[in-house]
């Protein structure tokens, strides 16, 4: 029989696991987590074990390679192995098929309209749409474009992006709105870059009515462990049916989502 105190069944999973593992997890989060070696009694008081249980799991984790010890202060932090744990993870990371396991609860539990977009060679490129039942008069799909200055998923890429790359589409689409080929430019020049430095700011941009009456959206980003900009996630719908204030549960909701992803591809926000 299975030892009772080292064996438990997850509720979440509905399966068996390992007790000692997951409070093992415990001080190994901690240390990934932290920004400068720790010294046992913090990370005792962290994983809320003895200074005694928590130098038994260090002790392990040394003989493994997940875990190391500095020799004039005492202090632990990550080894060699789970570095190269880090790494195999991150090799197999890929931020669209993420994105895309997982935009479809997150399009049912607002009810609205989910697009990924990545950059390419003429600017935001949607890749994905997760539909919704609150249908939007937009020809939102696959392969199509939104623009820089108009959209809100737009901004999220000027403001995370390299101005090299951004600056040329900016232009084209400024061109296309002075000799009347398109009306998308909603913001130019000085008004542009307050903008983009909002968002940045922010974390997150928003649209109302544009660039089609009637049709608000939100735009956060999604990065790497390098903290590089992959993907835009955008919630898109009907102006009544989706609340765009930045302190909203539409936001709040997005934010959340955008976070995991990033922290699911190895990247650390700023403390």
């Amino acid at each position: 029989m299975a030892d009772k105190e080292q064996e438990t069944r997850s509720p979440a999973s509905g399966g068996r696991s390992v007790q000692s593992v997951e409070i093992g997890g415990r001080l190994l989060n901690l240390l990934a987590q932290a920004q400068q070696p720790m010294m046992l009694r913090d990370l005792a008081v962290g994983a809320e074990l003895t200074p005694g249980q928590t130098h038994a799991y260090l002790t392990s984790f040394r003989k493994l390679d997940l875990v190391e010890q500095d020799a004039a202060s005492g202090r632990y932090r990550l080894g060699p192995f789970a570095l190269m744990l880090g790494l195999a993870r991150l090799r197999g990371s890929d931020p669209y098929r993420l994105a895309a396991e997982q935009v479809a609860r997150l399009a049912e539990q607002l009810n609205l309209m989910v697009a990924i977009t990545v950059w390419g060679t003429h600017g935001p490129t949607i890749v994905l749409v997760q539909e919704s039942s609150n249908y939007i008069h937009a020809n939102v799909r696959p392969g199509g474009m939104f623009t820089v200055t108009g959209t809100a998923t737009g901004k999220v890429f000027a403001a995370w992006l390299p101005r090299k790359l951004v600056e040329p589409v900016i232009a084209e689409e400024m061109q296309a709105v002075q000799k009347g080929w398109s009306d998308v430019g909603a913001l130019s020049g000085t008004a542009l870059d307050r903008e983009i430095d909002k968002v940045r700011q922010d974390g997150i941009a928003a649209t109302t009515d544009l660039p089609v009456p009637g049709i608000s959206a939100l735009s956060a980003p999604v990065f790497n462990h390098s903290g590089h900009l992959q993907l835009a996630i955008t919630v898109i719908g009907p102006t009544p049916k989706i609340d765009v204030s930045l302190q909203g549960g539409h936001a709040a909701a997005l934010l959340a989502f955008t976070r995991r992803l990033s922290e699911q591809l190895g990247y650390i926000a700023n403390p």
